[in-house]
């Protein structure tokens, strides 16, 4: 039942600030009619629930987001040196790593960090093992550290 309110809410609260209507009372209507729709869909679908309607995820991302972002732009800046410096030595490899993820959900934020990140790219995922194709020895053991792995893990909720 939290997961269909949390779902409710997000939905209400986007589709207000997306449309910018507040005072309309037709409008707002429509707003109401199309969220009720929705949510009929989602539960006649069964896709209401902890990864359908991730209502424990926005808080604990909050911290993990920062440092995403703060190792994009490291990542960023090492790349553009090595377009910029072409002598800097590039070593692509492929690497397999684990994820310590327990929900797909947590699986596909830690994959899709992985390519946010440049100089890595997530090439595929199997049940618990990823593998990434690295630009260079650096990223790689950026990755095989498993500092990525324990945020995310801990932004899912266990760790």
């Amino acid at each position: 039942m939290r997961h269909l309110a949390g779902l409710v809410v997000v939905m209400a609260a986007v589709w207000l600030l997306w449309s910018g209507h507040f005072n309309n009372p037709l409008l707002l209507g429509f707003g109401a009619v199309s969220l009720a729709l929705i949510v009929v869909i989602s539960l006649r679908m069964r896709i209401v629930d902890d990864e359908g309607a991730p209502i424990h995820l926005p808080a604990r991302l909050i911290f993990y987001l920062p440092w995403l972002v703060f190792e994009i732009v490291k990542a960023n800046v090492d790349v553009a040196l090595r377009i910029l410096r072409p002598r800097m030595p590039i070593s692509p490899r492929v690497i397999r790593v684990r994820a310590g993820q327990r929900t797909d959900m947590g699986r596909v934020i830690y994959a899709n960090s992985i390519t946010l990140t440049p100089g890595t790219v997530t090439i595929d995922t199997e049940g618990d093992e990823i593998t990434v194709h690295a630009l260079t020895r650096e990223a790689a053991e950026g990755v095989l550290n498993g500092e990525m792995d324990r945020r995310v893990t801990r932004a899912e909720g266990r760790g």
